[in-house]
């Protein structure tokens, strides 16, 4: 058993600053559209108008913070606790896009009194104990990539609030016998992925948050990535975890499985915040893959694509990772991200040559040694002919990898031009899946009636992905021109309704916000800004 932290310098000491304060990741990338992604844009959505940042950082007027007991700075030290605007401002909201918006329009309603920043979970305990005994609300934060209100500072009864910042947790522990590695709570995914290569060892757990939500965020949302189809969710992959509140402290045990129940595991994970804090998960790590074969295909329509999924689902040649889009998000990649020019005229005619003037796209991912991925890939292909597919190469499968966590920058840039982008994800049986991609697409033309005509598919994903073989989890980006609300500010649905879940055992845990759509919610349970969209791009992936 091997254990160690893993450092990256100026990371442990104090809040990360490495990312856009009113955007996504990496200031530096900034992706652009060309002149024919930008024909097609407005085509589509039509003329735009540019909504630039309202000001910039340390320029807003912040809530006033309430001053915090002197116990608290003895609890961590005076080093730990962070009450910069800049790191109350990060601190103040995720990433979805009401969140973005609220701070493009420098709407900061609310923030933390203070960010605190415990070294270890004996820190963080005291903290807990402290918070529970002065009545400070406590909101638990990992990589802040949430999109669904998680890390919003709603105080409830409480006048003071701390966001409880978990970046220094970065323990690793790997258990090489049992392929079992305990990870704290704010390692990232890239810094997890890093630690237990060294090993020569994956978790295997790619959303397309990866390079900045945390291990702990993983576990508190019950993470489904894009390899979730060969990997398992994150819930799968949990073996055991620890939560801390400030009733006492729970850890589930940590053998694999157990006839007793009900599992204290579940109850814990996916629990958002609102029953305490997680310090670190044991997952279940396999050896690395030596080989990696993305590819691209193209099915006769979505139907189609959706069958050949559930096929493989239902069957034994699941891939590591299958994804279907619809046709108008094929038709929208291609238009913004597809081979221009020579190649572009290549590809078409490729595409006549094996009759496809349509269709759908669809990405297989194959990871293991070699013998496993040329077996899968066997049956995966053998799927995908007898299903009409049309094959198109490593090439598109390359790209889409090189680019699949590059959505969100998108969306940034399309934000700055005026436009909103949102994508929302559910889940739902085979056999009604036809219903439900039905279902937004009509919720979505008639909330925007005068554009939904146009067709729109979107600048991110939406596939059906297979995560078991009754179930598959469709998602839906859909993307609008943003406007204006009568006191000028943008806006690009009617507001909505804010509410916070309630914590079952304690008044000093505040629980995460959940954003209800202001018009629609489909009767299956999926949650997601439909009304604020014009189309409904679509794409699979089996049962996540």
């Amino acid at each position: 058993m091997t254990r160690g932290a893993f450092v990256t310098p100026g990371v442990t000491k104090a809040p990360r600053r490495d990312t856009k304060w009113w955007g996504w990741g990496d200031p530096a990338v900034a992706p652009a559209l060309d002149a024919e992604a930008l024909g097609v844009l407005r085509e589509r959505v039509g003329e735009l108008e540019p909504w630039p940042l309202v000001a910039e950082l340390g320029e807003f007027a912040l809530p006033a913070a309430e001053p915090l007991p002197r116990a608290l700075v003895d609890a961590v030290g005076a080093e730990a606790i962070f009450d910069s605007d800049e790191d109350r401002v990060r601190h103040s909201s995720g990433c979805g896009y009401a969140d973005l918006a609220r701070r493009r329009g420098g709407s900061f309603d609310a923030a933390p009194d203070a960010v605190v920043m415990p070294a270890d979970a004996a820190a963080l305990r005291r903290v807990l104990d402290v918070c529970a005994a002065e009545g400070i609300a406590v909101v638990p934060f990992g990589g802040g990539t949430s999109v669904v209100g998680g890390v919003e500072p709603l105080r409830g009864a409480h006048s003071r609030l701390i966001s409880l910042d978990l970046a220094a947790l970065r323990d690793v522990e790997v258990d090489r016998r049992s392929l079992t590695a305990r990870l704290g709570a704010g390692l990232r995914g890239p810094e997890a992925e890093a630690a237990l290569a060294q090993q020569g060892l994956t978790l295997g757990h790619f959303p397309q948050s990866f390079e900045y939500a945390t291990i702990g965020g993983f576990a508190a949302t019950r993470s489904a990535g894009q390899a979730s189809s060969g990997y398992g969710r994150f819930d799968a992959l949990v073996s055991s975890v620890r939560l801390q509140a400030p009733a006492g402290d729970l850890e589930t045990l940590a053998t694999p499985h157990t006839a007793a129940g009900p599992a204290l595991r579940e109850l814990i994970i996916g629990s958002e915040g609102t029953l305490g804090v997680i310090p670190d998960a044991t997952v279940r790590v396999r050896p690395a893959p030596v080989v990696k074969r993305y590819e691209g295909w193209m099915a006769e329509s979505f139907e189609a694509g959706a069958e050949i999924v559930r096929a493989l689902a239902q069957g034994p040649g699941l891939p590591t990772l299958i994804r279907v889009s619809d046709e108008e998000e094929t038709e929208g990649s291609l238009a913004l991200n597809g081979p221009r020019g020579l190649p572009g005229r290549l590809f078409g005619g490729y595409l006549g040559l094996r009759k496809r003037r349509g269709g759908c796209l669809v990405i297989v991912g194959h990871e293991g040694d070699e013998e496993s991925v040329a077996r899968k890939r066997a049956l995966a292909v053998r799927a995908l002919r007898e299903g009409g597919a049309a094959y198109l190469g490593q090439v598109v499968g390359n790209s889409w990898e090189h680019s699949r966590y590059q959505g969100p920058y998108l969306r940034d840039t399309l934000m700055e031009m005026g436009g909103m982008v949102e994508t929302l994800e559910t889940s739902h049986t085979w056999s009604r899946l036809g219903e439900l991609h039905a279902a937004v697409g009509t919720a979505i033309a008639k909330r925007w009636p005068s554009r939904a005509r146009r067709g729109w598919s979107g600048a991110t994903s939406r596939t059906p992905t297979p995560t078991a073989p009754r179930s598959t989890s469709p998602s839906s980006p859909a993307p609008a021109a943003a406007r204006r609300s009568p006191s000028g500010a943008r806006s690009s649905a009617p507001p909505a309704r804010r509410s916070s879940l309630t914590a079952a055992r304690s008044p000093t845990t505040t629980p995460s916000a959940a954003t209800t759509p202001p018009t629609w919610r489909p009767r299956w349970g999926g949650r997601a800004w439909t009304s604020c969209g014009l189309s409904r791009s679509s794409s699979i992936r089996p049962g996540s």
